[in-house]
């Protein structure tokens, strides 16, 4: 395995920490202000605005208020994110409702019921107000905390590496909202992962006492999901007290690709293993692809016939290189590049490019560095058989290798395989000369197929065009 697995790391991009991590306390003080502060921070900037530059609050600036608010509400939360992701969430947010509206406003003729400098000065104070606003209360947060009075009180009933995982989260956060007393476990602290910051309050037999002399008002079940007996028994005996009670699921649920609940004729069921992309969110991948790479290609086909110019002066053979990859559901595909080597390997062995490797042509190896050579794939983009962001498509001999090292390999492949990718802006790529390399690329994709979303693809495609001009991994 790879020194530091991606975990949750599409959900904590930018260096944020997962959104979902852990509850708020018994009030939930910031879910309400959260979902409350964009709404009201865009309605009352604009009305705000309206009523200094027009001196009155016109009917059309009313309606337009109440359309911002529930295209707005409920805010999303933002307090355990990193700033520069706050900040990307907030733009993006922002540059949807305004290309919405602005898209309505034209083709209705309702953009000429309002003042011009009153939008023109609402389309940046309000996303900066709001910006400010979340920025002020993570300043306040720890205070309005404290004024709810004494935390409630949390254990957590197995020692184990979800349980572990589960208190970090807790004691590392300035707005979790709950004290943890400890863990309850049967095994000594011989037997238990040693941690220095966390203690061993008492046995499992023990539990109901403790909970109702400590007065806990939370209990995390952190035992595995094969011990039913125990659970069972775990659950009888706190029926007497008034704790609410959760579960912290073992790597077998928390491993899920996502994981959902469904009903198959009136049978609920339970994915294991699931494409993001039904639905909706299918429709909505294929048809990002389908303008993000006719947009692409109408800006880059004068550099892409300058590049086939110069490939085929610069050696002889193909201008175009075509390979056969896995693409959607394990199924064979054909992936154009420019060719960057003198030669067009496609069997059943391949190797991997590797520093000054004597197969790269002159002209490759600037290709190969910037990218460039991986073009005509928008081409495999509008044919359907790859997607812009997905996890990049590995020469077939390769798949039939690691397929057979490394556990989920293929998982990867329940979704088109992308140009760019997850793994790819963040370090894992260019040669993966060990088995670890290939396991920390495998976690990235899998993370992304976990944590997909629109705003996940727009960022992995702002930070690949950064990485073109920097990034000295590939060869």
């Amino acid at each position: 395995m790879a020194d530091s697995p991606p975990v949750n790391s599409a959900a904590s991009w930018l260096g944020g920490q997962a959104p979902r991590a852990i509850g708020l306390g018994r009030s939930h003080l910031f879910r309400v202000i959260e979902a409350a502060l964009d709404p009201f921070i865009l309605v009352g900037t604009l009305w705000g605005l309206a009523l200094y530059g027009d001196g009155r609050m016109t009917p059309a600036c009313l309606i337009l208020g109440v359309i911002v608010f529930s295209l707005s509400f409920p805010g999303a939360s933002q307090l355990r994110l990193s700033v520069a992701r706050m900040v990307f969430n907030i733009s993006f947010h922002w540059a949807w409702i305004v290309g919405l509206l602005l898209l309505i406003g034209f083709s209705t003729g309702y953009v000429n019921a309002f003042s011009r400098s009153v939008i023109g000065e609402w389309l940046w104070l309000a996303p900066l107000s709001q910006v400010l606003a979340h920025l002020t209360l993570r300043r306040v947060a720890p205070q309005l905390l404290r004024l709810q009075g004494p935390l409630p009180r949390a254990v957590i009933v197995g020692m184990n590496p979800q349980g572990e995982a589960l208190a970090r989260g807790i004691t590392g956060s300035d707005y979790a909202g709950i004290k943890l007393l400890g863990f309850i476990d049967d095994r000594g602290d011989e037997r238990c992962v040693k941690q220095d910051k966390f203690k061993l309050v008492g046995k499992i037999d023990e539990l109901s006492d403790f909970v109702k002399s400590n007065r806990v008002q939370f209990i995390y079940l952190s035992l595995p999901m094969t011990s039913r007996p125990r659970i069972l028994q775990v659950l009888d005996g706190l029926k007497d007290t008034t704790a609410s009670i959760y579960f912290v699921p073992d790597m077998f649920i928390t491993d899920l690709i996502q994981g959902r609940s469904d009903a198959v004729c009136g049978v609920t069921v339970i994915s294991v293993c699931d494409t993001p992309f039904r639905g909706y969110s299918g429709f909505l991948k294929r048809s990002s692809d389908i303008v993000l790479s006719l947009l692409i290609l109408l800006l880059i086909s004068p550099l892409m016939l300058l590049i086939a110019i110069l490939v085929r002066l610069d050696s002889p053979g193909p201008i175009f290189f075509k390979q056969r990859r896995y693409g959607l559901d394990g199924e064979e595909i054909v992936v154009y590049k420019f060719r960057s080597m003198v030669v067009t390997e496609d069997g059943s062995e391949i190797v991997q490019a590797q520093k000054k490797d004597a197969r790269v042509t002159r002209l490759g190896a600037f290709l190969r560095r910037s990218s460039l050579d991986e073009l005509p794939q928008f081409v495999n983009v509008l044919q359907g058989r790859m997607s812009v962001v997905g996890p990049r498509p590995h020469a077939v001999a390769h798949n039939e290798l690691y397929r057979k090292l490394i556990k989920g390999y293929m998982v990867r492949h329940k979704v088109r395989p992308g140009i760019t990718g997850w793994a790819q802006v963040n370090g894992q790529r260019g040669e993966t000369d060990t088995l670890d390399k290939m396991q920390a690329r495998i976690d990235f994709d899998l993370d992304y197929l976990r944590n997909w979303s629109l705003q996940l693809d727009l960022y992995v495609i702002l930070k690949t065009i950064r990485l073109v001009f920097k990034d000295s991994a590939a060869y």
